[in-house]
């Protein structure tokens, strides 16, 4: 456990070895209730040493979270027919197939703010910028939602109004780049956001602006913007990506690997190659609208077959590749809604 330092048996009448090997079998939804059993079991559970020996004996879980319009607009009530529907935070067990919804993020408690976007950093979920559900405005907000608490808290706002840009998270550190300002200008500009200092740091310059691209991580040491358009070429999304050097701090540019005139947004896919593809040419039931979340060996993917179709819910098993068959799953009513985009958390 590395720094962790035991002073009493963590299970009354066991080993600590073997008291902290039930612990870290814990599922991750009653880490709040044990975490009242004691000091010491509270101190251990909110411990970075805790969350590392989940993941390196095998026992964390990884649930999928959602940006997802609530059914018929429902937060604190119906809404009228003619009213944007609200967004709200879907979370997605494939283990036990089981749906829940996370509490509404401080300020905005009747919907989130729309196209925000997420990522994951060490069993916490990370939400920041989109519109003003009420006015449309771009925001700046930073919210973090720790699992272990069931809380949320307000991080250090993004150093500037920025839409429709792509994300990625490593490490501790949420990475952004490209989208566009209040003026719709596309922008090749990128900062990292440090979640444990709650710090912005600047990075250098991508090689041409990027609106509405998309953020992958790519094994332990590159961060890729895929596609996007520049302010002049609205729409006519790029073939290129640019690609972070998360050891080396440089930038890179490859081309051709994404499909021109496509647009990028939740629908990039990473294959056992190492290669991107687009998770709407899977299957025409998902052609309108992808999104694909990979939960370790297995994908949740939604999407319609045409325009205006309610969205299927499909879970890809990963070990036949991007050639996996769909397997339509079941989902509660209240969480049918349209799914804007989404991030596996590790918890």
């Amino acid at each position: 456990m590395g720094s962790f330092e035991f002073s009493t048996e963590l299970v009354p009448g066991l080993p600590d070895e073997l008291g902290l090997e039930c612990l870290t079998r814990l599922p991750y939804t009653v880490h709040r209730l044990a975490s009242r059993v004691c000091h010491r079991w509270r101190d251990l559970l909110q411990s970075q040493d805790f969350y590392i020996l989940r993941k390196k004996l095998g026992y964390s879980q990884k649930v999928a979270c959602l940006v997802q319009a609530f059914r018929s607009g429902i937060v604190n009530g119906p809404k009228k027919p003619s009213e944007s529907p609200s967004y709200g935070i879907a979370v997605f067990d494939s283990v036990s197939r089981s749906w829940d919804g996370l509490p509404p993020v401080p300020r905005y408690p009747n919907g989130l703010p729309l196209f925000c976007q997420l990522a994951s950093c060490e069993r916490k979920l990370v939400v920041m910028g989109g519109w003003d559900p009420v006015s449309y405005d771009p925001v700046t907000d930073v919210f973090i939602y720790d699992f272990m608490t069931q809380q949320w808290r307000q991080g250090k706002d993004m150093p500037s109004k920025r839409s429709f840009f792509a994300i990625g998270a490593y490490s501790g550190r949420v990475y952004i780049a490209g989208g566009h300002d209040e003026n719709k200008n596309a922008s090749k500009t990128a900062w990292v956001y440090d979640m444990r200092k709650d710090e912005w740091t600047q990075l250098g310059e991508m090689s041409q602006e990027r609106d509405e691209c998309e953020g992958v991580v790519i094994g332990e040491d590159e961060f890729w913007v895929v596609s996007g358009y520049r302010t002049e070429s609205q729409g006519q999304f790029d073939g290129s990506a640019d690609v972070y050097g998360l050891k080396s701090g440089q930038w890179r540019r490859v081309e051709g690997v994404w499909e021109h005139g496509r647009c990028p947004r939740s629908s990039v896919g990473i294959g056992k190659d190492g290669k991107l593809f687009d998770w709407a040419e899977l299957d025409a039931a998902v052609g309108v609208g992808a999104c694909g979340i990979t939960l370790g060996g297995r994908v949740l993917l939604t999407g319609s077959k045409y325009q205006g179709t309610s969205h299927g819910f499909y879970m890809v098993k990963m070990k036949e590749g991007q050639n996996g068959k769909l397997e339509k799953i079941s989902v509660p009513d209240e969480f049918s809604g349209f799914v804007q985009s989404g991030c596996c958390v590790e918890i």
